[in-house]
């Protein structure tokens, strides 16, 4: 997994079976598997370092295995003629080198004999124009998974291995490579590669913010059964994380507020709650005299202990320790956070003997507890309070440093340990290697209906949390609204060199250049 605090500059990457692809299937008697243990045989890796010529080769692997030296060379021709470039992965690249505004070198090195590199240089395609350098062990004179191989290369372009990520189809290849310092990838599937390149080289953030942009006004709430709704809720902590409107669709609410904006689900009306209207009024700070007389309504819904209740419903008695938090920051937002002294003593009984672990009746995750407490915390004035609330929750924050969790968990708990200094570099690196393809992060379940324990998520939600953890965690100045097109960048630990252009592949080929190429062979790996 890639260090977040790390800035990637080089990569590299093997030609066979990762760039180009091939068939070991031939009219000729020699079959599959076999003709793969030819090319796993000692004599072979002798021909991939340039050691033998194609005629030794062939007469020594005839005599091993037993097959007349014609018949292999037929066979290694029409494998060879079956290469094939891998124009999606030579686009991904182009599309990385794109990002990097010059700042990402692209080598290859490959196990491959001299007449099939002379032959994959003279196929009719551009794919040498996303390298700066090829580096085949014909020329190397050591091979894959020799670390000499390596070495030879870092040497030659003078590489930090550190700021190197190294992508392979085999196993030992990639062993090596991280031995010496790389960041490995195994290509085990072009899904989970390009994922994980896209993350290592591209912008987190604003690929993020691309995605938040990109379905602005449409980041609906789904259920756990597919259902799509419209709340509003979800969109208000959206808004809060992100200070842009335009991503939203809220209701216009008067006064009061009610989770969802369209038709309830599970019944035909659903009174206003606590939690929603809380969470707007801190979020869109309307008039201070109508927000005070809401506070004045909300202290009716007071239980017997003088714990505040979930809706504005005498009958629908529900109390939920993650509601009273959002609502004491509303509270102490305006400033009449002594209202609520027996919610608030309620609060830290729960922080203090854990009893959000394992969610409550509303909500699913410990992580959410603890971000409802930081936005708590960021809101609290009065001195004495602060200073008892404070330590705990550093405690309670560090519990958490690399506990399971979710993309979501993750981005809760980065941002919510933030706002106490304290760092989980581990969580941080699992959450940027979650990002998706499109830019934005999967759903996760933020929350459940009560009496239905039916789970709802938004992808936006996650999304935006995610982006707002990254920032925080390195650093990043986040952009006043996403709606701005953001040039902040990654910042890259030190300036590169640029290696010679591809243009010059021809100076490392020319003093061995054969002018017969009908026995070239494929390449293996």
């Amino acid at each position: 997994m890639a260090s977040p605090y790390r800035k990637y500059t080089t990569l590299i990457l093997d030609l066979g079976d990762v760039l180009f692809s091939w068939s070991p299937k031939t009219s000729t008697p020699i079959p599959p598997r076999q003709l793969k243990d030819i090319l796993s045989s000692q004599t072979w890796f002798q021909y991939e370092r340039g050691r033998i010529s194609q005629d030794e080769c062939y007469q020594r692997v005839g005599a091993e295995f037993s097959i007349d030296t014609t018949t292999i060379g037929e066979a290694f021709q029409q494998a060879r003629e079956s290469l094939r470039p891998n124009d999606a992965f030579l686009a991904l690249i182009r599309e990385l080198r794109k990002q990097s505004h010059g700042q990402l070198t692209v080598l290859a090195l490959s196990n491959i004999s001299l007449p099939d590199y002379e032959y994959i240089m003279a196929l009719d395609s551009d794919w040498t124009s996303i390298f700066d350098r090829v580096f085949p062990s014909a020329l190397v004179g050591e091979r894959k998974p020799h670390l000499g191989a390596y070495r030879m290369v870092l040497s030659e372009m003078n590489l930090d291995p550190h700021t190197t990520v190294f992508v392979d189809d085999k196993l030992d290849n990639v062993v090596s490579a991280r031995s010496l310092g790389m960041h490995g990838v195994v290509f085990d599937s072009q899904e989970n590669v390009f994922r994980t390149l896209r993350n290592i080289f591209g912008d987190p953030v604003q690929r993020g913010r691309d995605y938040l942009r990109r379905y602005a006004g449409c980041l609906e709430t789904s259920t756990d059964a597919g259902v799509v709704f419209e709340e509003n809720f979800t969109q208000l902590i959206i808004y809060e994380v992100t200070n842009d409107r335009s991503l939203i669709t809220t209701s216009d609410c008067a006064r009061t507020w009610n989770f969802f904006r369209g038709k309830p689900l599970f019944s035909a009306s659903f009174p206003d709650d606590m939690d929603t209207t809380s969470v707007a009024l801190t979020v869109l700070r309307p008039d201070r005299t109508l927000v005070n007389s809401i506070l004045d309504e909300m202290l009716q819904y007071l239980d017997t202990d003088g714990i505040m209740q979930t809706y504005f419903d005498h009958t629908r008695p529900r109390m939920d320790p993650f509601v009273c938090v959002n609502v004491l920051s509303l509270f102490h937002e305006y400033g009449r956070g002594d209202d609520l002294p027996k919610t608030l003593e309620w609060v830290y009984e729960v922080l203090l003997h854990r009893a959000y672990v394992g969610g409550s009746r509303y909500y699913l995750s410990a992580d959410c507890f603890l971000f409802f407490i930081s936005r708590l915390l960021q809101r609290i004035t009065n001195p004495t309070t602060l200073n008892r609330f404070r330590p705990l929750f550093i405690e309670r924050m560090q519990e958490r440093i690399g506990a399971p969790g979710d993309s979501l968990d993750l981005a809760f708990r980065i941002v919510a340990g933030s706002t106490v200094g304290v760092q989980s570099p581990r969580d941080l690196e699992r959450l940027l290697a979650a990002q998706c393809d499109d830019g934005g992060w999967e759903m996760c379940w933020f929350y459940q209906y009560g009496s239905t324990n039916v789970k709802a998520g938004n992808r936006g939600l996650t999304t935006a949390l995610a982006v707002k953890a990254i920032e925080t965690a390195l650093a990043r100045p986040p952009s006043p609204a996403l709606s701005g097109v953001s040039s902040v960048r990654l910042e890259v630990t030190k300036a590169i060199q640029r290696a010679p252009s591809p243009r010059r592949f021809g100076d490392f080929l020319m003093p061995w250049r054969r002018t017969q190429r009908e026995h070239a062979v494929p390449v293996s790996s």
